[in-house]
């Protein structure tokens, strides 16, 4: 990406201010409002819904999870058939961008797996029969009650990682809003669910979407907007005409025209505004387009226990937790649940208020979280290796 005659350290620091990471000025929002204004939140089973929200607007777990259990917040399949946690006035537009992710998957099966559409319709509405509003059933219970309406599909599901139908069936009925999944224990840094019926609408146009994203996003180019929602250059190309959004100069990056004039008046602060967020952060996934928010000096730094040599610097993902500050990766952090601390590796010198933020950020996730995991599958032992390396890089 060419900046032009635009400063990196404008564009990072206008990110910033725009996903409300520049110094805590919305501390007191709630998570709807959050999600609303800087984008939906990508969860994986980890801690990064948690993280984001707090470094925004101070919000502790317990304050998330009461949004959730009132359903002002909920994780759903939404962009690409990822799961995200939504504002429940984006859960109509969400499952909406969606909905083609578990059609595919049963147009595989159908291909594959010697599964009919017909088997599944009616397995949807088994399943809709023995659910109730209220109470969630586990998968297990699920398939215990829908009998042999769940069926088998041997060793070739399996090597596909659909060993039954049931999945197939559970997936379309999130799609369609006719069903959500309940966290087990109400936290949304795990992936233990109960499933309830639900009636929750589904609609919402590509323009729609567009439209929602370069509000969270400007400046973005098609190609982060088409990572983002999936879209095929031409369903892009039809979303973004009703934005009539204008190119930035120098740049292959598309701004709203009702933004343009404050960006062009706005300054890059003086005064540092650090945050530690997760390595999926929105700030990062929205564009997915790490080099941005690297300096040049930070480029060629290693990647934290990389056996290959890897650079930081050519990364599609960050391997680890990010600090920021008005928009720059400044350092690499991982939480050690064993030792009860924030492991960092840093890129500028530790002042005063760095060290507030990290020391904010590790009584977080002391706390609140127990732990910092990036997704479901990460623990203590898989990031052994991160942290020693955090550890040696920093002295």
């Amino acid at each position: 990406m060419a900046n032009g005659e635009i400063p990196a350290a404008k564009l990072r620091a206008w990110w910033a201010h725009r996903q409300w990471l520049d110094g805590g000025r919305h501390r007191g929002a709630s998570a709807a409002e959050v999600l609303a204004a800087t984008g939906w939140a990508r969860s994986v089973g980890g801690s990064a819904p948690y993280l984001g929200l707090f470094a925004r607007a101070g919000l502790r777990r317990a304050e998330v999870d009461a949004a959730v259990a009132a359903l002002e917040v909920h994780e759903l399949p939404a962009a690409r058939g990822c799961t995200y946690v939504l504002p429940a006035e984006d859960f109509a537009l969400g499952l909406a961008a969606g909905a083609g992710a578990p059609e595919s998957e049963i147009g595989s099966a159908v291909r594959h797996l010697d599964v009919t559409r017909d088997e599944i319709e009616q397995l949807c509405l088994t399943v809709s029969e023995v659910l109730s509003a209220t109470e969630p059933l586990g998968p297990r219970q699920v398939r215990e009650r829908a009998g042999a309406a769940v069926r088998s599909l041997g060793e070739a599901g399996r090597k596909r990682g659909v060993s039954t139908t049931l999945p197939l069936a559970l997936g379309l009925l999130q799609a369609r809003g006719l069903i959500r999944r309940v966290p087990v224990n109400g936290r949304l840094d795990q992936q233990r669910y109960g499933y309830v019926r639900w009636d929750q609408p589904v609609h919402g146009e590509a323009a729609e979407l567009a439209r929602r994203y370069f509000g969270w996003a400007a400046p973005a180019s098609i190609r982060h907007f088409r990572w983002f929602s999936g879209f095929t250059a031409a369903t892009a190309k039809a979303a973004l005409a009703p934005l009539h959004l204008e190119p930035l100069p120098g740049t292959d990056l598309l701004m709203p025209p009702e933004l343009m004039q404050e960006f062009q008046e706005f300054t890059v602060p003086t005064e540092p505004a650090y945050a530690l967020v997760a390595g999926i952060d929105g700030l990062h996934l929205l564009h997915r387009d790490l080099a941005r928010l690297v300096d040049v000096r930070d480029a060629g730094r290693p990647v934290p226990a990389s056996r290959t040599g890897r650079s930081f610097g050519s990364e599609a993902d960050p391997q680890t937790h990010l600090v920021v500050d008005r928009g720059r990766i400044v350092g690499l952090w991982e939480y050690d649940p064993e030792q009860r601390e924030l492991v960092h590796q840093l890129f500028v010198p530790m002042d005063s208020a760095l060290r507030a933020a990290i020391g904010s950020a590790e009584e977080f996730v002391r706390e609140d979280l127990g732990d910092a995991r990036g997704f479901s599958l990460d623990s203590p032992k898989s990031r052994a290796p991160k942290l020693a390396a955090l550890r040696a890089s920093s002295g």
